[in-house]
């Protein structure tokens, strides 16, 4: 046999003929068996985007998280809105102090992350080198060009020039490492401004925490620091200013005492007197006033305070912030399900394999469907199961029902009532299992009491009659040339099954030979002494004997393999066999799985 499983079947599906260009809603069946077909491309691509996720929690670098927070005092006065829009200006002003090249440098040098090489040695990233050679400020290699001008002849003003080149090079290439370590210290750093308050936080993010926790709080000292530096500078200057303002009141609020001195020596004018007497004393309160000004900017310059101040240091962190491994792998089931589903769609699309009965009915126009699942219950191959007759043992324990092929056989018995008894049995490629349902086709309409004989026609070697009748000496291809050696041919396998082999084969087929109509077994003849004739050939893609034989039979059964025929194939094969006038009486999908029962 061409199979040595038999195939308990799935309940057959009858659906009527569909009209091309007709397109049935979307049902919940529909769904469940879209997901039960292609949950395997689901699951897998779920698994590869979770199998990425967790390579990447696993070999991710942990990052801890330490912050800082700074109370900022703000000397705005005014109304509540000028105030509160003051607020806002200065915090912002704060926040990019902070924020700025000056603090971060001062930061990275408190500690010393110039040797520090996950700062400073740290290979810079494909964007970070493109972005570089863009911009033309990626460092070159000193060596060679140091090599370069070795090469050349040495002098001392060539010398020269080659060691200032040198040294500008290094001091570009130190300017360059400050400004990565910067960049990289910027990325690590967050500050925010916490509600509507006047305090600021400062987080930093590192590998290890006690790194976060230096890097946050030396960054707030540092702002601290810049701020009184700028404070002082700022009060540096306006005492330079102050002390040459001091100076023009002093000479003149002289030259105002001296002209009342002389004007006092020889008065004349009363008035003239009192307007320069109001005129020395408002010199010298004026002199008195910038004096005290000037004593405090000096007295800021030496006693300059700060206008933030630490209110909470920060805290070693006690687990890392990231990789958030959870979140990260909730992320991938979620994106790695939806690619899978994205997958099985396209894949479901465009399979033209043949999985559904409604499908291939539909396309080809098929009065019924059926399928028919891979089952553990074996017939061995051994033609001792079917000689039940000589053995005396013909009982239903011989040849079980199986589920499937019952709902197929009641579909035949309806065929064989309209008198439609020869049937063959042909599969669009070798190896669907087209011998395996035939011979139970037989063996399931013998039960039923009829008179049934399987002949095998298909001219290969993993045919019928190597199983059955592996000794036989005649066979089909006798019988061709003589009628009378039928009842020698045939085999009785039951009181109600007969067998007829095929015999050795040389040259033309049977099947050729049948379609010839010059031979002397005859269909009609064989109608008169069976109910049903089951004639087992060979497979389309194999050999023409299907479109040969086939107009001289009843009825056709074609045979597919479940998700690998195609359903173009499948149609082609029909519509090949129409056109030479055979009749198609349904398909059978063979091999399906067992989860396709529903």
């Amino acid at each position: 046999m061409t199979s040595s499983r038999i195939f308990s079947g799935v309940s057959s599906i009858s659906l009527p003929g569909a009209t091309a260009g007709e397109s049935s809603p979307l049902t919940l069946r529909d769904m469940l068996f879209f997901l039960r077909m292609r949950w395997p491309w689901i699951v897998a691509t779920t698994s590869v985007f979770l199998a990425l996720a967790g390579v990447y929690v696993v070999t991710a670098e942990p990052t801890f998280v330490a912050s800082t927070q700074l109370l900022v005092f703000s000397q705005a006065t005014g109304s509540e809105a000028q105030r509160a829009f003051a607020e806002d200006a200065f915090l912002e002003a704060q926040l990019e102090i902070a924020k700025s090249n000056d603090v971060l440098g001062e930061t990275a040098k408190s500690l010393d992350l110039a040797s520090d090489p996950s700062f400073a040695d740290k290979v810079p990233s494909l964007q970070d080198t493109a972005k570089g050679w863009l911009m033309g400020s990626l460092p070159h290699d000193t060596q060679a060009e140091e090599a370069t001008g070795a090469a050349q002849p040495a002098s001392p003003t060539k010398e020269t020039q080659r060691s200032d080149r040198v040294v500008a090079r290094l001091q570009k290439m130190a300017v360059l490492r400050r400004d990565r370590i910067i960049a990289r210290l910027r990325n690590m750093v967050v500050l925010r401004r916490i509600g509507r308050s006047m305090i600021i936080e400062i987080s930093a993010d590192a590998s290890s925490p006690r790194k976060a926790v230096d890097i946050a709080d030396t960054l707030a000292k540092e702002y601290i620091r810049k701020n009184i530096l700028m404070k002082a500078d700022a009060a540096r200057q306006y005492s330079a200013w102050l002390e040459k303002f001091v100076i023009e009141q002093q000479r003149g609020l002289s030259e105002a005492a001296n002209a009342l001195v002389s004007f006092k020596s020889n008065p004349r004018d009363q008035f003239k007197l009192a307007e320069l007497q109001s005129a020395a004393d408002a010199r010298r309160t004026l002199y008195e006033s910038t004096l005290t000004q000037f004593t405090e900017a000096k007295q800021r310059i030496s006693y300059s305070v700060s206008d933030a101040t630490i209110v909470s240091q920060a805290t070693s962190p006690l687990s890392k912030a990231r990789p958030r491994s959870g979140l990260i792998l909730a992320f991938a089931a979620a994106v790695g399900m939806g690619a899978g589903l994205m997958l099985a769609m396209i894949r479901h699309a465009g399979d033209r394999r043949i999985v559904r009965g409604q499908r291939l009915a539909e396309a080809a126009e098929l009065p019924f469907v059926t399928l028919l699942a891979k089952s553990e219950k074996t017939r061995k191959g051994h033609s001792a199961y079917f000689l039940a007759a000589e053995a005396g043992s013909c009982s239903t324990a011989t040849y079980p029902i199986i589920p499937g092929m019952a709902a197929l056989g009641a579909t035949i018995a309806g065929l064989r009532r309209k008198r439609k008894v020869v049937i063959g049995i042909v599969a669009v490629n070798p190896g669907s299992g087209a011998s395996t349902i035939a011979c139970e086709l037989a063996v399931q309409c013998a039960e039923s009491g009829c008179r049934t004989l399987l002949i095998d026609a298909a001219a290969d070697k993993s045919s019928l009659s190597s199983s059955i009748a592996p000794y036989s000496s005649t066979g089909l291809i006798d019988v061709l040339d003589n009628a009378d050696l039928i009842q020698t041919a045939t085999l009785s396998l039951t009181p109600t099954l007969k067998f007829l082999p095929l015999g050795r084969t040389s040259g033309v087929t049977p099947a050729i030979r049948l379609s010839s109509g010059r031979t002397q077994l005859n269909f009609n003849d064989l109608k008169k002494e069976f109910d049903a004739v089951f004639v087992d050939i060979s497979a389309f893609s194999a050999s023409a004997d299907a479109n040969a034989i086939a107009p001289e039979l009843d009825g056709v059964l074609v045979i597919t393999w479940h998700g690998r025929t195609s359903i173009d194939d499948a149609v082609r094969v029909i519509d090949a066999m129409r056109n030479v006038g055979a009749e198609v009486l349904g398909a059978i999908i063979n091999k399906a799985p067992l989860r396709m029962q529903s």
